[in-house]
């Protein structure tokens, strides 16, 4: 299993911000920093804050920040919600001999769903407990 671009930009977006959360951040800064595209950028924090995950000020002075405190952040809901709920193969939409009795889209959905709930032990908070990370996210202003 593979994450798409989306939710590795997601979680970046998030460590980047909570790591700078005592200020306002921009998509330029955190687009400088990981050499992302602002584009891409947009596309993620219009939806970590249609989601309530972030809080978005616009304005010259404008940025971003947490909506809520990292340690109520969970990751294993970041990653179901950017990642969606599809199936790792989805047998419906082609014409399977074996469909009527094969049981692998239900052990693959099993797997999925502990995947899941594996990241669903950490938080946002737990992810950053590390002063070598935090150091270098925190940005030089």
């Amino acid at each position: 299993m593979q994450l798409s671009r989306f939710t590795d930009y997601t979680l970046r977006v998030l460590f980047f911000v909570a790591s700078n959360n005592d200020r306002l951040t921009t998509l330029s800064e955190i687009a400088q920093f990981y050499d992302i595209s602002i584009e891409h950028l947009r596309k993620v924090v219009h939806a970590l804050s249609k989601s309530g995950y972030l809080k978005t000020f616009r304005g010259k002075n404008g940025g971003i920040q947490l909506a809520k405190p990292p340690l109520e952040i969970n990751v294993g809901e970041v990653v179901a919600l950017s990642e969606g709920a599809t199936p790792l193969v989805d047998c419906l939409s082609q014409n399977c001999r074996l469909m009527a009795c094969c049981s692998l889209q239900s052990v693959f959905h099993e797997a999925q769903m502990a995947f899941f709930d594996s990241l669903r032990q950490y938080s946002l908070a737990q992810m950053l407990d590390n002063p070598q990370l935090s150091s270098q996210l925190i940005a030089k202003t």
